[in-house]
This record gives C-alpha cells, structure tokens and sequence, in this order.
C-alpha cells in the first residue's frame, strides 16, 4: 500500500507541471504560487477544525513546522521561480531532481536510521542521468545571469532536502501529517503575498481567466492539500530519501503529459532516460523495502 500511494503522489506532484505551464499563461509566478497557497488553506483548515485534528502543543513542534513551511514552501518556491527565468525548462528539471541526493547527505546526519550509502548515492545518479538526458535539448547555460538561476535553483532544492529530513529527525509522529500541512502553508503564506504585492502588485488586479482559476483550485486541492499531505504520511513510513525520490521521474511523467495535453514532442531520449529513472526508482524502493524488513 506504501508504494502504491507513492505512486499516486508522484503522478500528483507530475501533474502539477502541466497546470502550472497553464497558469502562467495569465498570472505572474509568484502571485500564482502565493494564491495557490491561500485556496489551499481556504480548503483545508475548515476541514481540520470540523474533524478536530489535535493541534501540537509544544513550541518545539511549532517551530518544527514553521521552519518546514518557511523552507518548503517560501525560500525554495523563491528562488524556483526566479531561477527559472533565466535557464530553460529543461535544466530546471534536472536541477530540482538532486533533491533526494541532499536528502541523503542530510539524512546521514540528523537520523540514525538513514545512513548515507553509495548504493542509493548511485541509485540517485543513475535517475539524474535519466532525467539529463529526457532534457538533453534544453540542457544549456549562457551568461551569469543563467548560472546565478541555476545555482538559485539547486540552493532550493537543498533547501527541500533539509527541510524534509528536518521535520522527520524534529517532529517524528508527534505532528499529524494534516497538521503539518496546513500549519506550513499558515507559515509561509503571509511572505508569500507580501512579495507578491511588492514585486507584482495588487493579486486581485490580474488577468483571472477561467484556465488561470482552474489551475489554481487544481493545483490547491491536489498538490497544495493532497499531495503534500501524501508526502508526509509516506514520510511517516519511508525514509525522506526515498520519498523525494518522487523529483527522478516526475519530469518523465510531466513530458508524457505534455505531449498528451500540450501537442509536445516525445523524443527517443525521453525513452532512454525515462528507463534510467525507472530503474533508479526500482533501486530506491527495493532498497528501503529490504531496509525496513
């Protein structure tokens, strides 16, 4: 059951590229991503309180959560969105997939229970591979300014790892997956708008077309809510390595959809890559199953 909810979160999280390529069609990214946040809690708190979800009462945790959210959700989709304006979709892919490589590293220190390997350290190479060469096209970089994007964007993926692994060593099962999600979103959606407003103005001043709201609700109701809770009941189970390894085969499943949705041609390396990253993934499930038995 572990690995098949694993699955359904990744096609979740895949899902998510389509529906952000279709918003920001309309909408700025920042204020995008902020009021994708807002929808969210606007979703999902009412649903706490009706089923009494007990709130965490140690500072301890509460500051476990707010440095998730903060890290998670604001600095990461920070420098995401600006770094993918310099560099190409592409690369961006590869770039946020060494997220389970920090995890690992991460991992080693703050938990006793996942200690680094060069096994799973080639597990992630090998889906690495797989994902440089399905953007094998895109995959260039051209003056500072792309490279300042690149780095930004590899500083939010460590920022993911560490925030992951974090929340496992600090809040273990003491938090409800629910309350966690929610709680970062609490956390991070006041800066969120803050800059928004600043750097993009008035949210409620922008072109709201029916696929710019359509994409916002999609993204807010299964990857805001549903798969971020996902994401933490999997943490609960499986080590924080493993879980973002979802980042190796979400750009493979994202390219299938945009040739499914978007008319977007299918390459032969998005067939040789997507077997590296499957055979990555094999390597990292079967690794943790035999770890936990």
């Amino acid at each position: 059951m572990t690995l098949i909810l694993w699955w359904v979160t990744c096609l979740i999280w895949s899902s998510v590229f389509l529906f952000i390529k279709l918003g920001l069609r309309d909408l700025p990214p920042v204020t995008f991503a902020a009021v994708r946040l807002v929808a969210a809690i606007v979703v999902f708190l009412p649903i706490l309180l009706i089923r009494r979800e007990p709130l965490p009462r140690r500072a301890a945790d509460w500051s476990v959560i707010a440095v998730g959210g903060l890290l998670i959700l604001g600095l990461n989709y920070a420098l995401l969105f600006w770094g993918a304006q310099y560099i190409p979709s592409g690369l961006t892919a590869v770039l946020t997939a060494v997220t389970p490589a920090f995890a690992l590293v991460f991992g080693h220190f703050l938990l006793d229970d996942e200690p680094f390997t060069f096994k799973a350290l080639g597990a992630i190479a090998i889906g690495i591979a797989g994902v440089a060469i399905i953007s094998a096209d895109q995959l260039h970089v051209a003056g500072p300014q792309a490279l300042l994007g690149a780095l930004a964007i590899v500083g939010g993926a460590a920022a993911v790892g560490f925030a992951y692994v974090y929340v496992k060593a600090r809040a273990r099962s003491r938090v409800p997956p629910a309350v966690l999600t929610c709680g970062q979103m609490l956390c991070a959606v006041g800066p969120m708008l803050a800059f928004a407003t600043i750097r993009e103005g008035n949210p409620v001043a922008h072109d709201w077309t029916a696929v710019a709201i359509g994409s916002v609700l999609y993204l807010a109701l299964f990857g805001s809510v549903g798969a971020t809770w996902l994401n933490y009941w999997l943490l609960e189970r499986m080590s924080a390595t493993a879980v973002l390894s979802m980042a190796l085969v979400e750009p493979l499943i994202a390219v299938l959809l945009g040739a499914a949705v978007l008319d977007e041609r299918l390459t032969l390396n998005a067939g040789v890559g997507g077997v590296l990253v499957l055979c990555s993934i094999f390597m990292i499930t079967i690794s943790f199953q035999r770890s936990r038995t």
